[in-house]
């Protein structure tokens, strides 16, 4: 048999490091949700959503170790580094969400009517969920550009906020169809095909990155990326305009909450989320751009 030229196993990738942060991203990880099946329960779709993320990150982080310690990431047809560096941004926002959300819906101080032994289940888990979030967090610490390094797009802070932009886009859309009525006044739709768009777009660019398709020879893909991020720019100011003057001015909508609007059913609390999440992704959108300025595309990290 002949030589491969080194290990079959590396050890890095579970003593570095990055590699100790993933390592306790699947303790922790796991930690989360069997406290959670085991005995401090979940419901309805915020319960559902929680257990899909710390199971969802647990898998792929499970795949990225395994793939890391055998070398297996050679053989597949992706960017690696790309790939690692955007799973992290993106269980960073997840992770966080879910550990905001599970303690709000689900623990309480008291043990009634749940029990305290259910309620001390809970806080363990939001513990280690918080826990887990700080994991990721530090893997993208770890793992992020330095200044005048050569690394994978993903890993630049345009890439991270590629990232981060496509996560906002998904709570607009939450907000969106929980009855933000965006049907009623054509410039409100215009809004929605915004977020769409940019979305979509921004959703491209993460697939070419991870797939290592930025140095197609027939396409200037980072030009295509700097262009597109102006646009989206100029795109999310007219939405940023349109939006809060269709929804809370006196002429087209309500500038106060109605005070017959139930809690969790009102049209205007959407509105209103919409609105302070899409001035949220036009800063992010101009710190993209900005940051564009001063990378070079790497496929092959």
């Amino acid at each position: 048999m002949e030589s491969t030229g080194g290990p079959y196993l590396n050890t890095a990738a579970v003593t570095s490091p990055v590699g100790i942060a993933r390592l306790l991203q699947m303790t922790f990880g796991c930690t989360t949700f069997s406290l959670v099946a085991h005995q401090g329960g979940f419901s309805a779709a915020y319960g559902t959503f929680c257990m899909f993320v710390w199971t969802f990150c647990f898998a792929i982080t499970v795949f990225i170790i395994t793939c890391e310690f055998t070398h297996l990431h050679s053989c597949l047809s992706i960017s690696w580094g790309n790939f690692t560096a955007a799973f992290a941004m993106l269980a960073t926002l997840m992770s966080v969400t879910a550990a905001v959300i599970y303690p709000l819906y689900f623990v309480q101080l008291g043990c009634y009517p749940i029990g305290c032994e259910v309620r001390d289940f809970r806080i363990a888990a939001s513990v280690f969920a918080g826990l887990l979030f700080i994991a990721y967090a530090a893997e993208v610490f770890f793992t992020r550009a330095k200044p005048g390094q050569v690394t994978s797009y993903m890993a630049t802070v345009s890439g991270l906020l590629k990232i981060v932009q496509a996560f906002v886009a998904c709570i607009i859309f939450g907000a969106l169809v929980n009855d933000s009525q965006y049907s009623k006044h054509v410039a409100t739709q215009w809004c929605v095909a915004v977020y769409s768009f940019c979305f979509v777009v921004t959703v491209v660019v993460v697939a070419f990155s991870v797939t290592g398709r930025t140095a197609l020879p027939w396409f200037p893909f980072e030009r295509s990326v700097v262009v597109y991020t102006l646009g989206a720019v100029l795109l999310y100011v007219s939405a940023a305009v349109i939006w809060p003057v269709f929804c809370f001015d006196s002429k087209y909508g309500s500038p106060r909450r109605p005070g017959a609007c139930a809690k969790g059913k009102c049209p205007w609390d959407s509105q209103l989320v919409v609105a302070i999440f899409t001035y949220v992704n036009l800063l992010l959108y101009v710190a993209d751009l900005a940051y564009s300025q001063r990378i070079r595309f790497v496929s092959h990290l």
